[in-house]
């Protein structure tokens, strides 16, 4: 299975309002629920009046387009990672799942996965 790293910062957010801004930048992930509506966007773009804010993320996808029906994808990564102490913060989209890092475990995540037969591409 490829992983593919994106080379941005991230920042996951609690906000009143989505400004169009952060739709400039590489990833933005939006959720909203009765509680909060909550963004992770490229921190350059995280919005000046966000309740809550924790920066300092980086994230790779799951490369390709996963069907509905495939099991077991990403909780294997999330088993090898946990076993590391590594955090993750997953996110999943209508074509694949993207998992976030802190900044400064994400290289290390990152060799720990390739040592367990996951291929990082450019």
């Amino acid at each position: 299975m490829q992983l593919k790293p994106y080379d941005c910062d991230l920042s996951i957010c609690k906000v009143k309002a989505i400004p169009n801004e952060i739709y400039g930048g590489e990833l933005c992930f939006i959720g909203k629920t009765d509680e909060e509506l909550s963004v992770v966007c490229e921190t350059k773009l995280v919005p000046g009046d966000a309740e809550q804010c924790d920066s300092g993320w980086r994230a790779f996808r799951i490369q390709g387009v996963l069907d509905f029906s495939l099991t077991g994808i990403l909780a294997p990564i999330a088993a090898i990672l946990a076993e590391n102490k590594i955090g993750i913060f997953a996110v999943s989209t209508y074509n694949t799942d993207y998992l976030l890092i802190k900044q400064e475990s994400f290289q290390k995540a990152l060799g720990i996965l390739a040592n367990n037969g996951y291929e990082v591409i450019d």
